[in-house]
């Protein structure tokens, strides 16, 4: 699997696996901020992780959606041989981590990171299932997740709803689903799915009343910023315990699909969180100006 999207994906920081699989890691800046000692991301605020201790990954770079608020590249896709097994993953997935943050060894470099924060960092605890792609389209994502918990691994989930028969069969500590349209119209015009997946969704988002779970809505200036009632509905009938309401950020290849003028600021984020609170029984317990998101929860 070394093509040219493969060979272009290391060049960013992307750890594979295996060479016929797409399974990967990449430590995120939030994860290398905080090894550093400086600010962790906005899950260390609404949900208590240790972002020097994450782990972001993917069991596959494989999606059925060309979203275009994605920063990720759509037009070079990285072909998959066969998929990775879940124990090669949890096998190597310490080694390759430890690869990736190897600049910031204390030992090598005493301006990097403190003993303490590395040796916790080469101990993660929490995995983010959620680099790219979809990871639903794995096949062994509910027996990947279950070892990841008897490790005693924090899992999150982090999925775009289109296989609510997979989200059913997995359990991970937290599972997010992302909403990004208020109707199927815009839903269709926005994140450009292979099929129609509209009603798949909303299967999938009936699924989070019976577990931990949060619903993502990422916010793009002109194309998703209305229908607040519409998203209400979807959020009350839900029951998840989450809602975060983020604005779209002008990174990496978005930036060919869309206009700087589509990354909302956080004030505007804030305000059409509480137009939709309006209509449901969430309302902002938190927020993380940053990153441009609020969180919200049934009070």
């Amino acid at each position: 699997m070394q093509s040219e999207a493969c060979k272009s994906l290391e060049k960013q920081g992307y750890q594979f696996f295996s060479k016929k699989s797409s399974a990967a890691l990449k430590p995120c800046m939030w994860n290398k901020r905080a090894l550093l000692g400086g600010d962790m991301c906005y899950k260390h605020q609404f949900y208590g992780i240790s972002s020097h201790r994450c782990v972001q990954m993917t069991p596959t770079l494989k999606c059925n959606q060309r979203c275009l608020f994605c920063w990720r590249s759509m037009e070079y896709e990285v072909e998959e041989d066969e998929e990775c097994p879940p124990e090669i993953i949890l096998k190597r997935m310490h080694a390759l981590q430890k690869k990736s943050l190897a600049g910031y060894n204390w030992i090598l470099d005493s301006s990097t990171a403190t003993e303490e924060l590395w040796k916790e960092a080469l101990s993660p605890d929490m995995i983010a299932i959620s680099l790219s792609g979809e990871p639903t389209l794995y096949s062994r994502l509910p027996e990947l997740i279950d070892l990841l918990n008897e490790k005693g691994h924090t899992t999150f989930l982090v999925s775009n709803g289109t296989r609510p028969d997979m989200i059913a069969r997995c359990h991970p500590y937290q599972t997010y689903i992302s909403l990004d349209a208020p109707d199927r119209k815009t839903y269709l015009k926005i994140c450009r799915p292979e099929n129609d997946f509209w009603d798949e969704i909303q299967k999938s988002l009936l699924l989070l009343k019976d577990r931990r779970s949060a619903i993502r809505t990422t916010v793009v200036a002109g194309y998703n910023d209305f229908g607040a009632e519409e998203y209400a509905k979807m959020y009350q009938d839900s029951f998840a315990d989450f809602i975060e309401v983020k604005g779209y950020m002008f990174v990496g290849h978005s930036r060919q699909r869309l206009l700087q003028e589509n990354m909302p600021e956080h004030e505007y984020v804030r305000d059409f969180a509480l137009e939709i609170s309006k209509y449901c029984d969430y309302d902002i317990i938190d927020e993380n100006p940053v990153s441009r998101v609020v969180c919200m929860g049934r009070l």
